[in-house]
Protein backbone atom coordinates (compact mmCIF):
# COMPACT_ATOMS: atom_id res chain seq x y z
CA UNK A 1 0.00 0.00 0.00
CA UNK A 2 2.86 2.41 0.66
CA UNK A 3 3.79 4.40 -2.44
CA UNK A 4 7.27 4.75 -3.85
CA UNK A 5 9.62 6.87 -1.76
CA UNK A 6 9.84 10.48 -2.88
CA UNK A 7 6.91 10.18 -5.28
CA UNK A 8 3.85 12.43 -5.30
CA UNK A 9 0.97 10.30 -4.03
CA UNK A 10 -2.26 10.60 -6.01
CA UNK A 11 -5.64 9.09 -5.17
CA UNK A 12 -8.25 9.07 -7.97
CA UNK A 13 -11.91 8.59 -7.05
CA UNK A 14 -14.93 8.31 -9.33
CA UNK A 15 -18.26 9.88 -8.49
CA UNK A 16 -21.40 10.03 -10.61
CA UNK A 17 -19.95 9.84 -14.11
CA UNK A 18 -19.60 7.87 -17.32
CA UNK A 19 -15.88 7.20 -16.86
CA UNK A 20 -15.03 9.21 -19.96
CA UNK A 21 -12.38 11.29 -18.18
CA UNK A 22 -10.45 8.14 -17.36
CA UNK A 23 -10.80 7.03 -20.98
CA UNK A 24 -9.36 10.37 -22.04
CA UNK A 25 -6.34 10.34 -19.73
CA UNK A 26 -5.43 6.80 -20.77
CA UNK A 27 -4.46 8.34 -24.12
CA UNK A 28 -1.88 10.59 -22.46
CA UNK A 29 1.82 10.10 -23.07
CA UNK A 30 3.72 8.52 -25.96
CA UNK A 31 4.22 5.32 -23.97
CA UNK A 32 0.94 5.41 -22.07
CA UNK A 33 -0.40 7.22 -19.03
CA UNK A 34 1.07 4.90 -16.40
CA UNK A 35 4.58 5.29 -17.76
CA UNK A 36 4.04 9.04 -18.00
CA UNK A 37 3.01 9.12 -14.34
CA UNK A 38 6.14 7.24 -13.30
CA UNK A 39 8.38 9.52 -15.35
CA UNK A 40 6.67 12.52 -13.75
CA UNK A 41 7.21 11.26 -10.21
CA UNK A 42 3.52 10.61 -9.52
CA UNK A 43 2.48 7.44 -7.72
CA UNK A 44 -1.14 6.49 -8.48
CA UNK A 45 -1.92 4.82 -5.18
CA UNK A 46 -5.44 3.83 -6.21
CA UNK A 47 -7.93 4.24 -9.04
CA UNK A 48 -11.22 2.29 -8.92
CA UNK A 49 -11.07 1.32 -12.60
CA UNK A 50 -7.41 0.52 -13.18
CA UNK A 51 -5.90 -0.51 -9.84
CA UNK A 52 -5.47 -4.14 -8.79
CA UNK A 53 -6.56 -3.48 -5.21
CA UNK A 54 -10.27 -3.96 -4.60
CA UNK A 55 -12.56 -4.67 -1.68
CA UNK A 56 -10.83 -4.81 1.70
CA UNK A 57 -7.47 -3.70 0.29
CA UNK A 58 -8.93 -0.53 -1.20
CA UNK A 59 -10.96 0.20 1.92
CA UNK A 60 -7.85 -0.26 4.06
CA UNK A 61 -5.94 2.29 1.98
CA UNK A 62 -8.71 4.89 2.22
CA UNK A 63 -8.97 4.37 5.96
CA UNK A 64 -5.19 4.72 6.33
CA UNK A 65 -5.29 8.06 4.52
CA UNK A 66 -8.27 9.22 6.54
CA UNK A 67 -6.55 8.27 9.80
CA UNK A 68 -3.30 9.99 8.85
CA UNK A 69 -1.28 6.81 8.46
CA UNK A 70 -0.76 7.42 4.74
CA UNK A 71 0.13 10.71 3.04
CA UNK A 72 -2.15 12.22 0.39
CA UNK A 73 -0.65 14.75 -2.03
CA UNK A 74 -3.21 14.84 -4.86
CA UNK A 75 -6.87 13.98 -4.47
CA UNK A 76 -8.58 13.70 -7.86
CA UNK A 77 -12.30 13.30 -8.43
CA UNK A 78 -13.88 12.31 -11.72
CA UNK A 79 -17.66 12.64 -11.85
CA UNK A 80 -20.10 14.76 -9.90
CA UNK A 81 -20.81 14.48 -6.18
CA UNK A 82 -24.26 12.96 -5.66
CA UNK A 83 -25.21 14.34 -2.26
CA UNK A 84 -28.76 13.01 -2.12
CA UNK A 85 -31.02 11.94 -0.74
CA UNK A 86 -31.02 14.46 2.11
CA UNK A 87 -27.21 14.84 2.13
CA UNK A 88 -26.78 11.13 2.83
CA UNK A 89 -24.89 10.57 -0.42
CA UNK A 90 -26.49 7.16 -0.74
CA UNK A 91 -27.14 7.57 -4.46
CA UNK A 92 -23.39 6.96 -4.92
CA UNK A 93 -21.87 4.55 -2.40
CA UNK A 94 -18.27 3.31 -2.40
CA UNK A 95 -18.64 -0.46 -2.51
CA UNK A 96 -17.28 -2.35 0.46
CA UNK A 97 -17.07 0.65 2.77
CA UNK A 98 -20.75 1.28 3.58
CA UNK A 99 -19.99 4.97 3.04
CA UNK A 100 -20.85 7.34 0.24
CA UNK A 101 -18.36 8.97 -2.11
CA UNK A 102 -19.69 12.28 -0.79
CA UNK A 103 -18.70 11.53 2.78
CA UNK A 104 -15.36 10.06 1.78
CA UNK A 105 -14.62 13.30 -0.02
CA UNK A 106 -15.57 15.37 3.02
CA UNK A 107 -13.06 13.34 5.04
CA UNK A 108 -10.21 13.16 2.53
CA UNK A 109 -10.23 16.59 0.83
CA UNK A 110 -8.92 18.52 3.88
CA UNK A 111 -6.00 16.04 4.11
CA UNK A 112 -4.77 16.55 0.54
CA UNK A 113 -2.15 19.05 -0.55
CA UNK A 114 -4.24 19.68 -3.66
CA UNK A 115 -7.75 18.72 -4.77
CA UNK A 116 -8.46 18.40 -8.49
CA UNK A 117 -11.82 18.08 -10.22
CA UNK A 118 -11.30 16.28 -13.52
CA UNK A 119 -14.13 16.93 -15.95
CA UNK A 120 -17.11 19.27 -15.86
CA UNK A 121 -19.14 16.85 -13.73
CA UNK A 122 -16.60 16.98 -10.90
CA UNK A 123 -16.08 20.71 -11.42
CA UNK A 124 -19.64 22.01 -11.78
CA UNK A 125 -22.10 19.10 -11.54
CA UNK A 126 -22.24 18.43 -15.26
CA UNK A 127 -24.58 15.91 -16.85
CA UNK A 128 -25.87 14.33 -13.58
CA UNK A 129 -26.88 17.83 -12.41
CA UNK A 130 -29.00 18.57 -15.49
CA UNK A 131 -32.75 19.02 -15.24
CA UNK A 132 -34.48 18.49 -11.95
CA UNK A 133 -31.38 16.76 -10.48
CA UNK A 134 -32.99 14.22 -8.12
CA UNK A 135 -29.59 13.01 -6.90
CA UNK A 136 -28.61 16.52 -5.75
CA UNK A 137 -25.46 16.24 -7.89
CA UNK A 138 -22.96 19.11 -7.64
CA UNK A 139 -19.32 19.79 -8.35
CA UNK A 140 -16.63 19.72 -5.69
CA UNK A 141 -16.67 23.49 -5.16
CA UNK A 142 -19.26 24.75 -7.63
CA UNK A 143 -22.89 24.12 -8.38
CA UNK A 144 -23.07 25.28 -11.95
CA UNK A 145 -21.43 28.70 -11.97
CA UNK A 146 -22.28 29.31 -8.30
CA UNK A 147 -19.47 28.74 -5.83
CA UNK A 148 -20.21 26.26 -3.05
CA UNK A 149 -20.71 22.69 -4.21
CA UNK A 150 -19.89 19.70 -2.04
CA UNK A 151 -16.91 21.18 -0.17
CA UNK A 152 -18.19 24.73 0.25
CA UNK A 153 -17.01 28.12 -0.99
CA UNK A 154 -14.41 28.49 1.75
CA UNK A 155 -12.65 25.17 1.20
CA UNK A 156 -8.90 25.28 0.76
CA UNK A 157 -6.53 22.33 0.50
CA UNK A 158 -3.51 21.93 2.78
CA UNK A 159 -1.45 24.06 0.38
CA UNK A 160 -4.06 26.82 0.48
CA UNK A 161 -5.64 26.35 -2.96
CA UNK A 162 -9.30 25.99 -3.87
CA UNK A 163 -10.34 23.05 -6.02
CA UNK A 164 -8.59 23.07 -9.41
CA UNK A 165 -11.22 22.52 -12.10
CA UNK A 166 -9.87 20.76 -15.18
CA UNK A 167 -13.18 21.17 -16.99
CA UNK A 168 -14.37 19.43 -20.15
CA UNK A 169 -16.58 16.53 -21.12
CA UNK A 170 -14.17 14.88 -21.30
CA UNK A 171 -11.09 17.08 -20.76
CA UNK A 172 -8.17 16.79 -23.16
CA UNK A 173 -5.60 14.39 -21.63
CA UNK A 174 -2.98 17.12 -21.90
CA UNK A 175 -5.07 19.45 -19.74
CA UNK A 176 -5.31 16.81 -17.01
CA UNK A 177 -1.68 15.76 -17.00
CA UNK A 178 -0.25 19.27 -17.33
CA UNK A 179 -2.41 20.46 -14.42
CA UNK A 180 -1.16 17.61 -12.24
CA UNK A 181 2.44 18.33 -13.21
CA UNK A 182 2.05 22.06 -12.54
CA UNK A 183 0.81 21.25 -9.04
CA UNK A 184 3.67 18.88 -8.28
CA UNK A 185 6.21 21.52 -9.34
CA UNK A 186 4.46 24.38 -7.54
CA UNK A 187 3.83 26.24 -10.79
CA UNK A 188 0.04 26.37 -10.46
CA UNK A 189 -1.13 28.83 -7.83
CA UNK A 190 -4.46 30.43 -6.97
CA UNK A 191 -3.53 33.37 -9.20
CA UNK A 192 -3.29 30.92 -12.09
CA UNK A 193 -6.99 30.02 -11.91
CA UNK A 194 -9.90 31.84 -13.53
CA UNK A 195 -13.17 32.86 -11.84
CA UNK A 196 -14.58 29.31 -11.98
CA UNK A 197 -11.39 27.52 -10.95
CA UNK A 198 -9.99 26.55 -14.37
CA UNK A 199 -6.22 26.72 -14.93
CA UNK A 200 -5.31 29.80 -16.97
CA UNK A 201 -3.37 27.81 -19.54
CA UNK A 202 -6.75 26.32 -20.54
CA UNK A 203 -8.96 29.33 -19.88
CA UNK A 204 -6.76 31.79 -21.80
CA UNK A 205 -7.71 30.16 -25.10
CA UNK A 206 -10.97 29.65 -26.96
CA UNK A 207 -11.98 26.49 -28.80
CA UNK A 208 -12.45 28.79 -31.80
CA UNK A 209 -8.70 29.44 -31.98
CA UNK A 210 -7.21 27.23 -34.67
CA UNK A 211 -10.55 25.94 -35.95
CA UNK A 212 -10.24 24.61 -39.50
CA UNK A 213 -13.51 26.41 -40.36
CA UNK A 214 -12.23 29.87 -39.48
CA UNK A 215 -12.24 31.16 -43.06
CA UNK A 216 -15.95 30.40 -43.23
CA UNK A 217 -16.45 32.12 -39.88
CA UNK A 218 -14.63 35.25 -41.04
CA UNK A 219 -16.98 35.64 -43.99
CA UNK A 220 -20.03 34.39 -42.06
CA UNK A 221 -20.42 31.67 -44.66
CA UNK A 222 -22.48 29.21 -42.68
CA UNK A 223 -23.35 25.55 -42.96
CA UNK A 224 -27.07 24.95 -43.00
CA UNK A 225 -27.06 21.22 -42.32
CA UNK A 226 -24.81 18.66 -40.68
CA UNK A 227 -21.91 17.42 -42.83
CA UNK A 228 -21.53 20.75 -44.64
CA UNK A 229 -18.16 22.52 -44.52
CA UNK A 230 -19.20 26.02 -43.46
CA UNK A 231 -19.15 27.73 -40.08
CA UNK A 232 -21.37 26.01 -37.53
CA UNK A 233 -22.05 29.05 -35.35
CA UNK A 234 -24.91 30.81 -37.16
CA UNK A 235 -27.31 27.88 -37.51
CA UNK A 236 -25.94 24.68 -35.98
CA UNK A 237 -25.28 25.64 -32.38
CA UNK A 238 -21.48 25.97 -32.30
CA UNK A 239 -20.23 27.85 -29.24
CA UNK A 240 -16.51 27.67 -29.92
CA UNK A 241 -16.22 31.48 -29.88
CA UNK A 242 -17.43 31.42 -26.26
CA UNK A 243 -15.89 28.19 -24.94
CA UNK A 244 -12.46 28.08 -23.31
CA UNK A 245 -9.93 25.47 -24.35
CA UNK A 246 -7.22 24.93 -26.94
CA UNK A 247 -9.09 21.99 -28.50
CA UNK A 248 -8.36 23.04 -32.07
CA UNK A 249 -4.73 23.93 -31.38
CA UNK A 250 -3.54 20.64 -29.88
CA UNK A 251 -6.33 18.35 -31.15
CA UNK A 252 -7.25 14.89 -29.87
CA UNK A 253 -5.92 11.45 -30.76
CA UNK A 254 -3.25 13.07 -32.87
CA UNK A 255 -5.49 15.22 -35.06
CA UNK A 256 -9.19 15.39 -34.24
CA UNK A 257 -11.57 17.86 -32.64
CA UNK A 258 -15.33 18.34 -32.49
CA UNK A 259 -15.47 20.97 -35.23
CA UNK A 260 -12.98 19.11 -37.42
CA UNK A 261 -15.31 16.13 -37.22
CA UNK A 262 -18.26 18.25 -38.29
CA UNK A 263 -19.86 18.56 -34.86
CA UNK A 264 -20.61 21.85 -33.15
CA UNK A 265 -18.70 22.85 -30.04
CA UNK A 266 -21.09 22.52 -27.10
CA UNK A 267 -18.91 24.53 -24.68
CA UNK A 268 -18.34 21.50 -22.47
CA UNK A 269 -15.70 23.35 -20.44
CA UNK A 270 -18.34 25.84 -19.25
CA UNK A 271 -20.53 25.59 -16.14
CA UNK A 272 -24.09 24.71 -17.12
CA UNK A 273 -23.32 23.46 -20.62
CA UNK A 274 -25.56 20.48 -19.94
CA UNK A 275 -28.63 22.72 -19.77
CA UNK A 276 -28.61 23.67 -23.47
CA UNK A 277 -32.00 23.02 -25.07
CA UNK A 278 -30.57 21.89 -28.40
CA UNK A 279 -26.85 21.41 -28.98
CA UNK A 280 -27.26 21.45 -32.75
CA UNK A 281 -29.45 24.53 -33.19
CA UNK A 282 -28.35 28.10 -32.59
CA UNK A 283 -30.64 30.02 -30.26
CA UNK A 284 -31.57 33.35 -31.89
CA UNK A 285 -33.42 36.53 -31.08
CA UNK A 286 -34.70 38.50 -34.06
CA UNK A 287 -32.48 36.38 -36.28
CA UNK A 288 -29.30 37.17 -34.31
CA UNK A 289 -27.51 34.42 -32.35
CA UNK A 290 -28.05 34.85 -28.62
CA UNK A 291 -24.58 33.58 -27.79
CA UNK A 292 -22.11 35.92 -29.45
CA UNK A 293 -18.31 35.76 -29.44
CA UNK A 294 -16.70 36.50 -26.09
CA UNK A 295 -16.05 40.22 -25.47
CA UNK A 296 -17.77 41.35 -28.70
CA UNK A 297 -20.64 43.88 -28.40
CA UNK A 298 -23.76 42.79 -30.27
CA UNK A 299 -23.89 45.91 -32.45
CA UNK A 300 -20.32 45.34 -33.60
CA UNK A 301 -21.02 41.73 -34.45
CA UNK A 302 -24.12 42.58 -36.51
CA UNK A 303 -22.27 45.29 -38.44
CA UNK A 304 -19.21 43.16 -39.09
CA UNK A 305 -21.31 40.14 -40.07
CA UNK A 306 -23.19 42.17 -42.66
CA UNK A 307 -19.96 43.56 -44.07
CA UNK A 308 -18.29 40.15 -44.12
CA UNK A 309 -21.19 38.52 -45.94
CA UNK A 310 -21.14 41.24 -48.57
CA UNK A 311 -17.47 40.47 -49.26
CA UNK A 312 -17.68 36.67 -49.26
CA UNK A 313 -15.78 35.10 -52.17
CA UNK A 314 -17.85 32.77 -54.33
CA UNK A 315 -15.53 29.88 -53.44
CA UNK A 316 -16.21 30.30 -49.72
CA UNK A 317 -19.95 30.86 -50.13
CA UNK A 318 -20.48 27.79 -52.33
CA UNK A 319 -18.22 25.48 -50.33
CA UNK A 320 -19.91 26.44 -47.06
CA UNK A 321 -23.07 24.51 -47.93
CA UNK A 322 -21.34 21.53 -49.53
CA UNK A 323 -19.85 18.41 -47.97
CA UNK A 324 -16.74 18.62 -50.16
CA UNK A 325 -14.76 21.28 -52.01
CA UNK A 326 -16.88 22.36 -54.99
CA UNK A 327 -14.94 25.48 -55.95
CA UNK A 328 -11.16 25.19 -55.44
CA UNK A 329 -8.89 28.20 -54.82
CA UNK A 330 -8.07 30.11 -57.98
CA UNK A 331 -4.64 31.56 -58.68
CA UNK A 332 -6.25 34.48 -60.43
CA UNK A 333 -8.42 35.25 -57.46
CA UNK A 334 -12.07 34.62 -56.70
CA UNK A 335 -14.86 36.52 -58.33
CA UNK A 336 -17.76 37.08 -56.03
CA UNK A 337 -21.14 36.33 -57.53
CA UNK A 338 -24.17 38.37 -56.62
Amino acid sequence: MVGAEGMTRMLWLQGASCGGCTMSILESGASGWFDELRQSGIDLVWHPSVSEETGEEAAELLEAIRDGRERLDLLVLEGSVARGPNLSGRFNMLAGTNRSIYHWLLDLAPLADYVVAVGSCAAYGGIPAAGINPTDAVGLQFEGSDVGGALGAGFRSKRGLPVINVAGCAPHPGWIMESLLALTTGDLTADGLDAVGRPAFIANHLAHHGCSRNEFYEFKASAEAMSERGCLMEHLGCRATQAVGDCNQRSWNGGGSCTKGGYACIACTSPGFESAQNYLQTAKLAGIPVGLPTDMPKAWFVALAALSKSATPRRVRVNATADHVVVPPSRSGDKRSS
